[in-house]
């Protein structure tokens, strides 16, 4: 057996309790529990814990640079190392943009001078100069300086021939799109959805119809292009629907939905919360439980936080002049574990849709728990609730309909590389409660 320096005792993995045997940073083995000595190694009794690998968000806004007021690279990988996610894809819509080396290799070595051993930072390049949608970006520069696919955020591009464009370049140098689906003008000035909530409430509507559109449009153009897109934030069930049908025709498409969208509807708006206002926006229970029934059979491939934090006082306007955006790093473990605890998910649906699935997707390394394989990991406690205040969420940004709510489930520890790049277990102690 290769040399073990870390033992992780009496953790729960695949619904038995097994050890975890570490060396020089990667997984050795991984064996039923009390079967293996420790010898020399440095052991962690985890004891009542959780295993997962260690998550990766394909979706976040780290605000660095321009808008640090709100986010910093620093202040999100701290979130992230708190949150379980070991890698986040940061989008493009800094100040300056994302669309040239400069800005990705600034990211990077803010990444790194923060957290030389993880979290690692991402990039995701602007797919056109400015996120303007008038001219593409240069993929070939922005995938040298490290950028791993190439996104307009949320600014939509309405030039097709512009985006078929796109999507050639970027599989040149091997970079997937991905696309925030919603027509420009069927949701122009929406703040809401669309429906018989908006119209009680006197605010302007995004219909699903906006979404869905543009999410045909994209997989017309995969299918007669024969290159892959990936959707961003799919929220409704019609976006569903035309995902299913295009993956029985082996059209490359792959696609993303958030926690909120599967556990909150449009509902939420009464009383004109700003921290529920979001794009997409959330939708009606049909879309939930449509969302989760594409989340369980693999329509919808991975799950990410669309993390976008804001400053206090850019949420205290009214709901119309709100920012869109919750920031989900700290919480988006504790909120998909609430559906584990209804029976909608399990601890494996987890793994592939906050790793593995993600991994595959975009060419980034993972952790399967198969000897040699990194050993980035979580230790989650599925017994202890916390309640989310605006000391306990480590990012800047506290925009979250969690706050100052209990919500179940917490990281008590995350290693990366066999390193320990956070824990709460010292602050517990050995008798968790």
């Amino acid at each position: 057996m290769a040399h073990v320096d870390c033992l992780i005792r009496n953790v729960s993995w695949q619904d038995r309790a097994c050890d975890l045997l570490i060396g020089a940073g990667r997984i050795v083995e991984v064996v039923d529990a009390g079967t293996v000595a420790a010898s020399e190694a440095e052991v962690v009794d985890a004891g009542g814990l959780t295993l997962l690998p260690s998550l990766i968000d394909a979706h976040v806004h780290l605000r660095e640079p321009g808008q640090e007021y709100k986010e910093d690279v620093r202040s999100g990988l701290s979130a992230a190392a708190g949150g379980g996610f070991g890698q986040v894809m940061a989008m493009a819509n800094t100040c300056p943009v994302n669309d040239n080396a400069s800005v990705t290799r600034f990211m990077l070595q803010k990444a790194s001078e923060a957290f030389p051993h993880g979290p690692w930072v991402r990039p995701v390049g602007a797919l056109t100069v400015g996120l303007l949608g008038k001219e593409l970006s240069m993929a070939g520069e922005l995938a040298r300086a490290g950028c791993v696919a190439l996104s307009n955020d949320g600014l939509p591009v309405e030039n097709t021939e512009l985006f078929r464009r796109a999507m050639e370049y970027a599989a040149d140098f091997g970079l997937k799109v991905i696309d925030h689906c919603e027509d420009p003008w069927l949701g122009k000035g929406g703040v809401m959805n669309e429906g018989e909530v908006s119209s009680r409430l006197g605010l302007k509507g995004i219909p699903t119809v906006s979404e869905a559109m543009q999410v045909a449009r994209d997989i017309l153009l995969a299918s007669y292009l024969h290159l892959p897109i990936h959707l961003a934030h799919i929220s409704c069930r019609e976006s569903v629907e035309l995902i299913a049908r295009a993956k029985e025709r082996g059209v490359a498409v792959t696609a993303e939905t958030c926690p909120h969208y599967l556990l909150w509807d449009e509902s939420r708006v009464e009383g004109y919360d700003t921290s529920v206002r979001v794009n997409p926006p959330l939708r009606t229970r049909d879309d939930v439980l449509a969302l989760r029934q594409a989340v369980r059979t693999g329509v919808i491939d991975i799950l990410v936080t669309d993390h976008a934090p804001h400053a206090a006082h850019e949420k205290e306007v009214t709901f119309a002049d709100a920012p869109n955006g919750i920031s989900g790093l700290d919480t988006a473990l504790s909120l998909t574990y609430e559906l584990v605890r209804s029976g909608e998910l399990d601890f494996a649906d987890i793994s592939r849709l906050w790793c593995w699935k993600t991994a595959s997707i975009f060419g980034l390394p993972a952790n399967r728990m198969q000897p040699g394989d990194p050993a980035d990991f979580v230790l989650f406690d599925p017994d202890l609730a916390w309640v989310a205040t605006a000391e306990a969420l480590l990012s800047k940004g506290k925009n979250t309909p969690c706050l100052d709510k209990e919500v179940p489930g917490r990281v008590m520890a995350h290693y990366l590389g066999g390193r320990c790049v956070f824990s709460r277990l010292e602050q517990t102690g050995p008798d968790r409660p």
